[in-house]
């Protein structure tokens, strides 16, 4: 190998090293400080230092869901490139933090979904272990499933995480199986729903503007409606999931208002689109064009909404064991203190900033190829699935969401293309049935010949023939038997990616259970 090339090799291990090592340098830096913090302000006690040492369990579970979870609101973006890897790191934090702190509530369940009977612990010293223990195992499934590149569900992982610690510490009688139960639905409920509701939108927009001969006029016509629509359904998701412990509003209400808000926003981006659209051509990239700002938007106001939702439950175990710490009594419901807040709402925006780009890779592109119209429809399959989901009463993962969302665009268009070119592979199979046909009478008359008991000097030369022309048959139908599967099956979404995707879903709650129940017994090991 060039001495050149080795040098450069090991200058790019050093520099990939060296990050990696800044990287796990600041994770520990925020780690020990909110451990630190926490033992300084709750100082006394052995339920003290299990605060402390919670807190630093919960930094590490928000530096994984950062890591992880938020992938799934810029990731379109990223992959149809409406956002640089950069600016949606930058717009993602803002905005989680945002939503965490500005309306992530005062108040949140201790034990995630009403899954294990808080009335069956033994004292609150038990309840903090098994808290304490469902925190870690939590960060350490999402740090696992982040190492291979799955985006899990974060709900998921504390609800296993709970299980398997309320079960170690009370017995399987404590398990809600109900709940359980309706958990593992959203398993197939949250990315079918995803899925078709994207690839209907995806499908709208190529018959109303992409299929159209006439694709300026279409734009003008009907992007204002698609940003409209997208307007009304990011209002009414904001209402009811991302705003709701500021505003408390029905249905009904929020639909309302965000239908005025979607009225209201199609009067503003009609003429701006009818002035963009003249500036451009009447080609396909130019309808994706377009829907860039919205995309941005779409980034934004998704992630304010993940950062009020679901970082409150995610930091619902460690607010739990500081209200037992601070009162010696187990309750279903906790106040938030301001510190654990912050420690969900940074953490998240670090474990984001430091590690997030692989899993927003995996879901931008490395499932299948995205652009601007196909992000869009990922988008709005996350809010309205959402949106559904909650009055119809059926138990959804935003995770599963997005992800489905993104296999159904893809499949959407293996479906298209295979319809479109059913012709093309009638031919195809056509031509390799009549070259394996001829393969075979070659072969035939070959072995006839050969069979034969003294072969004239003709019959010698023509089995020589019929070799040669049988390695030509056989080379002609590898190339059919290519061009066939060329044609007969192009690969929008990857299949490696959906089999580890699916895996990882299917485990996520066993193994956050299992690791949780290990990490209980250990402790409670080492306290008894």
């Amino acid at each position: 190998m060039d001495i050149r090339i080795v040098k450069y090799l090991e200058k790019k291990a050093v520099k990939s090293s060296r990050q990696d090592f800044v990287k796990l340098g600041v994770s520990l830096l925020f780690m020990v400080g909110v451990m630190l913090y926490s033992s300084v302000v709750h100082s006394g006690g052995v339920n003290s230092l299990f605060l402390a040492v919670a807190a630093l369990f919960g930094a590490y579970m928000a530096l994984n869901i950062g890591a992880n979870d938020v992938a799934n609101n810029v990731g379109p973006a990223v992959g149809s490139r409406a956002l640089t890897m950069g600016g949606a790191i930058v717009i993602a934090a803002v905005f989680e933090a945002s939503g965490a702190l500005i309306a992530g509530g005062d108040v949140v369940g201790t034990i995630k979904k009403g899954i294990i009977d808080p009335a069956l612990f033994v004292d609150a010293s038990q309840f903090i272990w098994a808290m304490t223990a469902a925190l870690l195992a939590g960060g350490l499934w999402l740090n696992v499933a982040t190492a291979v590149g799955a985006p899990v569900s974060t709900t998921h992982s504390i609800v296993g995480g709970v299980v398997g610690a309320g079960i170690a510490a009370t017995g399987f009688a404590a398990v809600s199986w109900g709940t359980m139960g309706k958990i593992v639905a959203s398993w197939v409920i949250s990315p079918v729903l995803g899925g078709v509701i994207a690839a209907l939108f995806l499908f709208t927009i190529k018959k109303t503007m992409i299929y159209q001969a006439d694709k300026l006029t279409a734009m003008k016509k009907m992007v204002p409606l698609y940003v409209a629509v997208m307007g009304w359904a990011f209002v009414t998701y904001l209402m009811l999931k991302g705003v709701k412990h500021l505003v408390k509003v029905n249905f009904f209400s929020a639909a309302g208002i965000g239908l005025i808000a979607a009225v209201a926003l199609f009067f503003i981006i009609k003429p701006m689109v009818a002035r963009a659209a003249s500036k451009l051509q009447n080609h396909r990239e130019d309808v994706n064009k377009l829907f860039t700002v919205p995309l941005i938007f779409a980034a934004a106001l998704l992630s304010f909404a993940h950062g009020a939702n679901d970082v409150a439950n995610a930091v619902g175990p460690l607010a739990g064991i500081a209200d037992a710490v601070q009162t010696s009594v187990i309750s279903s419901k906790a106040s938030i203190p301001l510190w654990v807040m912050l420690v969900g709402a940074i953490g998240i925006s670090l474990g984001l900033a430091l590690y997030g780009p692989k899993l927003i890779r995996t879901v931008g592109s490395e499932i299948t190829e995205l652009d601007q119209v196909r992000a869009y429809s990922i988008a709005m399959a996350a809010a309205i699935t959402v949106i559904l989901a909650s009055q119809l009463g059926l138990p959804v993962s935003s995770t599963h969401i997005a992800i489905g969302g993104v296999f159904g665009v893809g499949f959407l268009r293996e479906f298209l293309y295979n319809t479109k070119d059913e012709e093309l592979i009638r031919q195809e199979r056509a031509q390799l049935k009549e070259d394996k046909r001829v393969l075979n009478a070659l072969q035939a008359e070959k072995e006839t010949l050969e069979a034969k008991v003294g072969k004239t000097e003709e019959e010698y030369e023509r089995i020589v023939q019929l070799y040669k022309m049988i390695d030509k048959e056989e080379d002609q139908i590898r190339i059919d038997k290519k061009q066939l599967k060329r044609a007969e099956k192009i690969k929008y979404v990857k299949r490696d990616a959906i089999k580890k995707i699916v895996a990882a879903w299917i485990i996520t709650v066993p193994a956050a259970a299992a690791l949780s129940a290990m990490i209980f017994y250990v402790i409670r090991g080492i306290m008894l």
